[in-house]
């Protein structure tokens, strides 16, 4: 089931809950069919990788894995804090309609 993400791709989001509740990051990648985010510098895995030619080495790497989408909050820098967000359409200059997002607190442009 695809899920509906008022998240994009680079924008500033922090962690409402969770091991790593508080934390802020930029998103890295977004998946809407499994409704999952990934994060910088949150929810750090090991993975295991095993050699895949002759003279490659193995090992444990540690990598970003991706969290619900669920527990992340955008981030507004006026109001300093994760925020719930409302979308606005107003009409452009050749007269389609642009529709953004923005600070349900504060009303700024997200």
């Amino acid at each position: 089931m695809k899920h509906s993400l008022d998240i994009k791709k680079d924008d500033t989001v922090v962690v409402i809950s969770g091991n790593d509740k508080g934390k802020r990051g930029k998103v890295t990648a977004v998946s809407p069919k499994e409704g999952k985010v990934i994060v910088s510098g949150v929810h750090i895995v090991h993975k295991h990788l095993k050699p895949k030619k002759q003279g490659d080495t193995g090992g444990i790497v540690e990598v970003e894995g991706a969290i619900y989408a669920s527990k992340v909050q955008l981030y507004c820098p006026k109001c300093e804090r994760g925020v719930r967000i409302k979308h606005k359409i107003e009409e452009g200059k050749d007269g389609k309609s642009v529709k953004y997002r923005v600070c349900a607190k504060c009303g700024s442009k997200l």
